[in-house]
């Protein structure tokens, strides 16, 4: 183990060796926090704590799995840290299914910890060890039905913003009762029936959802003494990585499981705390030397995956935040190459300087990653790459073209060119009959010689007369129709389809954006037959034998948010859209702690990149089917000149 510990560096060691008392460690990016966490359960296990005392907890499956990975291997690969063979019955090792766990500690996520947790105890608040697990889907059609039993119209509450809006009061550990007193205006008023109903029926079929798993594991130990001292008990040493994305239920979920030993060690960093739409509070990391007054802080700042350039750029970008502390990064490595400045003439522009500058490599394609703020805005770098053969993989999403709200409109689009398209037709059908109806009513104002006829109540008559205007012709005649971009317009305030998919969440946003880069595409076709013609072309160059998903090669570059792209890194990253109201985004411009999440996003961004970044905007934007000119993006204007090379 001695041998072991000399793999860190001074403050990674000293951070490591502090076993006893509450621990924060701040990790820059890049910093090694993962390799502490794993190090520290390990040096633990060698000073003789059995690894069932030992609770490692994180936020995503695939993070869990890497960390169980590491320790696993930690564990045999050096003979000095001791195995002990864990008990069984409700012990932790029957928490673990897999074939490592007999000499490992638990290492998962929240809510499967509290999963397994309440199958052991959830009978002391009335949850069976059998109880279901509602998914979302589950929950929201459950929201469904209780809407149209209180006969509240989804036309005027979305159930998936009711459903999101109860999640949120979950994370915040608000019971129905406790949501009631604080529920202000129509919108939380029915939220609150709902909620109040949908918690009953969850109860009576003896069921939780994915917030219930924390909150009733909390009221689980704030109800029962004696069984946080159970659970507390066993966990003589508990960490937590990414401390700086718990919401208020793992917040205290994770105070009560220390509870009793007071052997707390979190790990994370404020300024790489982007996901507070999904109901994080960097602010916690915030509040643990409030909670521990005798806390010992490690700040790890030596960066081991950027150039001394990238980092400086990263380090001025976020040291303009002031509500949480910032760590300055620095790093052994070489300075590195100047970050690129890329002012393109407009977004194909800027696409084609990405094809040129990996073409003209010499790299790997994996050595390269496009990132961007939206998913809208992968439409033309994926466009770009089909044309010129360059394999690439989506993480975290699909292709443009693949993706439903995308289909759905195309789909009105093709039935209006071809209403034999049965296809298109169970598409449109699909997403509501009334919705339908009205679609059809817009298609006969535009006197097109052929319509769409699937209203269960048209009449012979009506048949009649629209058929014998169609002349038996099979596509309407593209010199009556407007143009794409008018017709996609036409559709979507028809269908009112805007109001279907955006439930107001971040994913819901999103999906709203990516209807709007639609028209983006229409604007540059001046008839309908060429759009389609165009966009199924598109389709075809990714699928099947090129799709995302099964590229034909292991070789390709990857594109994906910057939400997405936390935790990875690669050598040459492109950062696209950097011009204001794309990145900062235009909805975060107005409100200051918002505005900051997106600074600590660029931070995130940028840090990234190995050893080459590319920053590029653009003077003129076809985006949402509007050309704009923005400003370049304070996040560039707030890079030191030095560090900056312009192409």
């Amino acid at each position: 183990m001695k041998d072991l510990l000399n793999d860190l560096d001074p403050v990674q060691k000293e951070a490591v060796l502090a076993t006893d008392g509450p621990v924060l460690i701040m990790a820059g990016a890049g910093s090694g926090k993962t390799r502490v966490l794993t190090y520290k359960i390990a040096y633990l296990i060698s000073k003789g704590v059995k690894p069932e005392n030992i609770l490692a907890s994180t936020f995503t499956n695939k993070a869990a799995n890497e960390m169980k990975e590491r320790v696993y291997n930690l564990l045999h690969r050096h003979p000095g840290v001791a195995t002990t063979t864990m008990g069984s019955g409700d012990s932790i090792a029957s928490l673990q299914n897999d074939k490592k766990s007999a000499d490992s500690p638990y290492v998962g996520t929240f809510h499967a910890f509290c999963a397994k947790l309440l199958r052991f105890d959830g009978k002391y608040i009335g949850i069976p060890s059998g109880y279901l697990i509602y998914d979302d889907d589950d929950s929201l059609s459950l929201i469904k039905k209780i809407m149209k039993d209180l006969d509240i119209s989804i036309k005027n509450f979305k159930p998936s913003s009711i459903l999101n809006a109860i999640s949120g009061a979950k994370g915040e550990l608000m019971g129905p009762a406790d949501y009631a007193q604080f529920a202000r205006g129509y919108f939380s008023e029915t939220v609150s029936k709902v909620y109040n109903i949908y918690q009953k029926t969850l109860l009576e079929i003896n069921a939780c959802d994915f917030d219930d798993l924390l909150m009733q594991t909390v009221k689980l130990f704030e109800t029962n003494p004696q069984i946080l001292e159970k659970w507390a008990g066993r966990f003589e040493y508990v960490l937590v990585d990414e401390y700086q994305d718990v919401n208020t239920a793992q917040y205290q979920l994770t105070k009560l499981l220390a509870s009793m030993h007071g052997n707390l060690t979190v790990v994370g960093d404020a300024a790489q705390a982007i996901y507070s739409f999904r109901g994080a509070d960097f602010r916690n990391i915030l509040n643990f030397k409030m909670d521990f007054p005798n806390a010992k802080v490690f700040n790890l700042e030596q960066n081991y995956r950027s150039t001394g350039n990238i980092l400086s750029a990263a380090n001025k970008i976020i040291s303009h935040n002031a509500s949480h502390p910032v760590l300055k990064l620095w790093t052994k490595n070489d300075i590195g190459e100047k970050i690129s400045i890329y002012g393109a003439m407009n977004e194909v522009d800027e696409a084609n300087f990405i094809v040129d500058r990996i073409m003209g490599s010499r790299k790997p394609l994996s050595a390269f990653a496009v990132l961007y703020r939206t998913n809208a805005q992968s439409r033309t770098v994926e466009e770009a790459f089909l044309h010129s053969n360059i394999p690439y993989k989506l993480y975290g999403g699909v292709s443009f073209y693949a993706r439903k709200e995308v289909k759905d409109v195309m789909a009105y689009l093709r039935l209006i060119a071809n209403p034999r398209d049965m296809v298109s037709k169970n598409r449109t059908l699909k997403l509501g009959k009334r919705r339908f109806e009205k679609f059809q009513e817009m298609v006969e104002k535009l006197n097109l010689r052929e319509h769409v006829i699937a209203r269960s109540g048209a009449t012979k008559q009506s048949e009649k007369k629209i058929a014998a205007s169609s002349q038996d012709s099979t596509r309407n005649d593209d010199k009556k129709l407007p143009k794409p971009i008018e017709l996609i317009d036409m559709v979507l305030e028809t269908t009112d389809y805007l109001r279907v998919i955006d439930d107001g969440t971040e994913e819901g946003l999103s999906r709203v954006e990516n209807v709007k880069e639609l028209k983006s595409v229409a604007a540059d076709f001046e008839n309908l037959s060429q759009f389609l013609e165009n966009v199924t072309l598109m389709e075809g160059k990714v699928a099947p034998e090129k799709s995302y998903e099964l590229p034909i090669t292991k070789d390709f570059v990857t594109l994906m948010t910057i939400h997405a792209a936390k935790g990875l890194e690669f050598d040459d990253v492109f950062i696209v859209g950097m011009e204001e109201g794309l990145f900062p985004h235009s909805r975060s411009m107005l409100e200051t702690g918002q505005l900051e999440e997106e600074r600590r996003l660029a931070y995130v961004g940028l840090t990234r990149a190995r050893k080459k970044l590319y920053l590029s905007y653009a003077a003129h934007r076809l985006y949402f089917g509007t050309t704009s000119a923005n400003l370049v993006s304070r996040f560039i204007v707030d890079i030191p000149e030095e560090l900056v090379s312009a192409i």
